[in-house]
């Protein structure tokens, strides 16, 4: 390995890990939901509303996240990111509701720059050949670190640990992370640089956006996702317990094989994706399992199938959602790599931001303001989530093909 293939390597990792980090504390809510119910004197319906201002700050930084990668470059950016994370963890950690919101606001805003800048340093620094597996690890990792916050996280809280010592605790660990992060990132050259920067990116944006392409991207994903982002790192747990009537610690268990799953699907279709040489199979067919899974585990009999195939299943083949980032990458210019990624990330998390509150409010409506949900509550409020996978399948189809393969084929074609 070339002396410039080991620093991009370790860039890539250590942004990964960051990664890791804030993904964990974006499940941790999850499995906590009583807790922060009596602490905050609010209805687990309010506190779900305060844990998805997570995405109010995580969506409209994707664009500020990518932009700056192109501009100014992940050394200088990903450090600052890392410290916003840790002090919205000590603010969510305070006890005081209007702090929490605020944190969980800055956690968000600050999170979005690990998987930026991890799939920027992936993209600009490795062969597009190993793009959509690069990108797929990357998102291994977050997985991994939304596995923890459910499968480290719950049994420390059923042992008696305060929820607010973990919140604390995790928020020293992020501004540690980010004095570690600004020494040991390299130097990179961004990849492009304006006197007056604020109208490039300006222009980057624009350019992105007025793809189509960038917008079916963003649609994709953001539906294939909001079964993970929505309904299991926030609803997951309580479901299982008020609908399927299994015990905390079971119902913790359960859900996080969700985001288990992710870890090997993220880069097991990514990897599939680049020796095929095709992306829209690959999303098309996740999406495809990961509709009949959510469909099961909404309408299914219990004890037909093993406890923890379909959750495991379901974050497996919800692993294509990451794709459609390896696709507006392809689909457009070099130069606006990590602007694409923004924009991709904006689009998908918006619907995580704007549907959160609703899918709350119609759980709240149908239930007539009760406190215990019945599983026919939830087949009603979640029914949504199976329509939304169906029509990602079906935009799928109106994605321009960009993997290897064809590209190939096009400059042979050229060549002839």
């Amino acid at each position: 390995m070339s002396p410039r293939s080991r620093t991009a390597t370790l860039a890539w990792l250590l942004t990964a890990i960051y990664y890791f980090y804030q993904y964990t504390l974006r499940s941790a809510p999850a499995v906590m939901m009583p807790e922060l119910s009596t602490a905050f004197a609010v209805s687990t319906t309010a506190v779900a509303s305060m844990v998805g201002i997570f995405y109010y700050g995580y969506s409209p930084f994707s664009l500020i996240a990518g932009a700056a990668m192109d501009r100014i470059g992940p050394r200088r950016v990903v450090p600052i990111g890392a410290a916003i994370v840790g002090v919205g963890a000590l603010l969510f950690g305070t006890g005081n509701a209007e702090l929490a919101s605020l944190g969980r606001f800055l956690q968000g805003a600050g999170g979005v720059f690990a998987l930026v800048g991890a799939a920027f340093i992936a993209t600009t620094n490795f062969p597009a050949s190993r793009a959509a597996t690069l990108i797929g690890a990357t998102q291994m990792f977050g997985m991994a670190g939304g596995s923890a916050g459910q499968f480290l996280v719950g049994p420390l809280i059923a042992a008696g640990v305060p929820w607010s010592t973990f919140w604390i605790a995790m928020g020293i660990v992020g501004l540690a992370m980010s004095v570690l992060l600004f020494i040991l990132l390299p130097e990179s050259k961004p990849a492009q640089r304006n006197d007056d920067w604020v109208k490039g990116a300006g222009q980057s944006m624009l350019l992105v956006f007025r793809n189509p392409q960038s917008i079916l991207c963003g649609m994709i994903a953001g539906l294939l996702f909001i079964p993970t982002t929505i309904f299991d790192m926030i609803w997951g747990v309580r479901y299982l317990q008020e609908a399927r009537g299994l015990d905390y610690a079971s119902a913790v268990m359960r859900s996080a094989t969700v985001p288990l799953g992710w870890i090997v699907g993220c880069p097991l279709l990514g990897l599939l994706s680049d020796r095929l040489g095709r992306r829209k199979p690959v999303i098309a067919s996740g999406a495809l399992v990961l509709l009949a899974c959510m469909a099961w585990i909404l309408y299914g009999r219990p004890n037909v199938v093993p406890p923890y195939l379909v959750g495991l299943v379901a974050g497996l083949a919800s692993g294509a959602a990451m794709l459609p980032y390896t696709v507006i990458k392809e689909a457009n210019p070099p130069e606006a790599s990590g602007t694409a990624t923004g924009v991709v990330n904006f689009l998908n998390f918006t619907f995580s931001a704007l549907l959160g509150p609703v899918f709350g409010w119609v759980l709240l409506s149908v239930s007539g303001g009760g406190t215990t949900m019945t599983l026919e509550h939830y087949q009603t409020a979640f029914e949504p989530l199976l329509y939304g996978v169906a029509i990602a399948m079906v935009l799928t189809f109106f994605l321009k093909e960009t993997g290897p393969a064809v590209r190939r084929q096009e400059r042979t074609v050229g060549v002839a």
